[in-house]
């Protein structure tokens, strides 16, 4: 599949990459929860203020993109995104674990399942975003 840069998505995202990626429904969550009202995602905006990049693997050994733009739009899309600030690189599986609370962001970094290049401390800003998706996702 090719992602086109800066695509928004929202439910009933590709279905070939739910396919294969099934932790890709997360960021439709996460869509929603960004979307849930204008005070939610100006919220979400003024927390995150970056651009977020997600590569995921899957147990194929296949790679797919997604980004969350918390720095103007508040939405969610596949690709990288437009310059994106940080970008976290883990497997399809650790992102579900991640996404519905079962996995800590800090302990997959340090045992190495979470590879994050740019800027370190905006990823931990991502965390009151991907708690408020939790309750959304259903991984």
């Amino acid at each position: 599949m090719t992602a086109l840069n800066g695509a928004t998505i929202g439910p009933g995202t590709d279905a070939g990459a739910t396919d294969k990626f099934p932790a890709s429904e997360a960021f439709d969550a996460i869509h929603s929860a960004l979307n849930a009202s204008e005070a939610d995602r100006k919220d979400a905006i003024k927390q995150g203020n970056g651009v977020y990049a997600f590569t995921l693997k899957n147990k194929a050994g296949e790679t797919e993109s997604w980004h969350i733009d918390l720095k103007e739009k508040g939405a969610v899309g596949t690709g990288l995104g437009n310059k994106p600030n940080v970008t976290l690189s883990l497997s399809d599986d650790d992102f579900a674990k991640l996404v519905s609370g079962q996995a800590n962001a800090q302990r997959l970094f340090m045992s190495g399942k979470l590879k994050i290049k740019g800027d370190v401390m905006k990823a931990t800003k991502l965390d009151p975003i991907l708690k408020k998706s939790q309750t959304k996702a259903k991984l």
